[in-house]
């Protein structure tokens, strides 16, 4: 298969559907970088995050956090400082680069020690196979499962195989969801259905229009952004987050977090045509 090494880099703005955040979201952009066909290589242009924690940061956003310790499409504690939240469609297949190159390293780094927590929203814009694999990652976190789901459909060629329903049931046996019956059911039942709803509309609101799109306590970030974009967000509002729990003490310019190891990656989107309701 032939690669284009050519890619071309356009801002991408998050506008909000929203009277609150519209105001805020109407005049950000940031960096995605998009490949011109799609087998181009990736770039490894980085979304560009200043040295000022609060930059580019809107507060009113951090509300789309839900901090829901029963979430079963989240990772981390539920009082973890920092929130990355994802939206993203397992039929992009730049959400499978991010899922596998870079999701691991910030899960070890950060979850693990407590610092971040991952809240995933089904954000299919694919079509039908976009809606019933949303439906049946949600099914597997019903049984504790989704993250074992989410891995198994972002392996590599998983997405070359489709999610029709014998797949999907494959998927799930992969994962280890333990009650075959009560995923089947669970994943064609009114409540995935109104739960891939209430994801899809809170990404619609916030104005995405490709996969996968970030907030990070906050902060926007848009596409499968390189390694650092990812570790220097979270490292700024974990920073931030500290700061606002106990006074603060002067600190000098050098007083930053290191920002991590650079990694090269896509930082690339993909769009979609945007699922019916």
């Amino acid at each position: 298969m032939s690669t284009s090494t050519s890619s071309k880099t356009k801002p991408v703005a998050i506008v909000a559907g929203v009277a609150v955040a519209a105001a805020l979201l109407g005049a950000v952009s940031y960096t995605a970088t998009k490949p011109a066909s799609p087998g181009a290589s990736g770039s490894s242009a980085v979304a560009e995050v200043s040295a000022d924690p609060g930059a580019g940061v809107y507060p009113e956003l951090e509300a789309y956090a839900r901090r829901d310790a029963s979430d079963g499409l989240a990772l981390g504690r539920a009082d973890a400082p920092v929130v990355l939240i994802e939206y993203a469609d397992f039929k992009c297949g730049y959400c499978g680069k991010f899922a596998r190159d870079t999701e691991p390293v910030l899960v070890e780094k950060y979850v693990r020690n407590g610092t971040l927590r991952i809240e995933w929203r089904n954000f299919p814009i694919f079509g039908e196979e976009s809606e019933a694999v949303a439906r049946a990652s949600w099914a597997a976190g019903r049984q504790g499962r989704f993250w074992e789901f989410h891995r198994a459909a972002y392996g590599e060629g998983a997405k070359e195989k489709g999610f029709g329903k014998e797949r999907l049931a494959a998927l799930a046996k992969e994962a280890g969801v333990p009650d075959a019956a009560r995923f089947a059911k669970d994943a064609e039942g009114a409540a995935a259905r109104a739960a891939v709803a209430k994801d899809q509309e809170q990404g619609y609101a916030l104005g995405a229009t490709s996969t996968p799109s970030f907030l990070v306590n906050g902060r926007p970030i848009a596409g499968a952004q390189p390694l650092e974009t990812f570790t220097e967000a979270i490292e700024a509002a974990a920073r931030t987050a500290k700061g606002a729990k106990k006074p603060a003490k002067p600190s000098g310019p050098g007083s930053g977090a290191d920002s991590g190891s650079s990694e090269p990656g896509s930082g690339s989107s993909e769009t979609g045509s945007g699922a019916g309701r």
